[in-house]
C-alpha cells in the first residue's frame, strides 16, 4: 500500500487548505455510511498520488456540516474542483477516473 497524498479537511482547515492553495483543488465531499462514497474513494487517492497539479482534499460531511452547507452539497458524492478560491467545476455522484482527468485537464 502507497502513502495516501490526500488531504483531509474540514470546518477549520477548509480555507487554508483549499481556498488559499496556490495550486487548484480537488474536493471530494463524502461521508462514511455512503455506499457510492466508498466507491469513489480509491479513484480519489490514486488522483492524489498520480497527479502533482492538483492538491486533492476529502471532506466528511458529517464533520464539516458548515462548509459542505456553505457550498450547497446536497448529495455525496460530490466532488468540487476549486481554482483561485472559486469553484470552477461541480460533479455530483459518481463517475470514473477519467472524467476527473479529463476536469484536471482544463485546469
Amino acid at each position: 500500500m502507497f502513502d495516501s497524498k490526500v488531504i483531509h479537511v474540514n470546518d477549520e482547515n477548509f480555507v487554508s487548505e483549499v481556498l488559499l492553495s496556490a495550486k487548484p483543488v480537488l474536493v471530494d465531499f463524502w461521508a462514511e455510511w455512503c455506499g457510492p462514497c466508498k466507491r469513489l474513494g480509491p479513484t480519489i487517492e490514486e488522483l492524489s498520488n498520480e497527479i502533482s497539479t492538483v492538491k486533492v482534499c476529502k471532506l466528511n460531511v458529517d464533520d464539516a456540516r458548515e462548509t459542505a452547507m456553505k457550498y450547497n452539497v446536497m448529495s455525496i458524492p460530490t466532488v468540487i474542483f476549486f481554482k483561485n478560491g472559486e469553484i470552477v467545476a461541480q460533479e455530483v455522484g459518481l463517475q470514473g477516473k477519467a472524467h476527473y482527468l479529463e476536469i484536471i485537464q482544463k485546469l
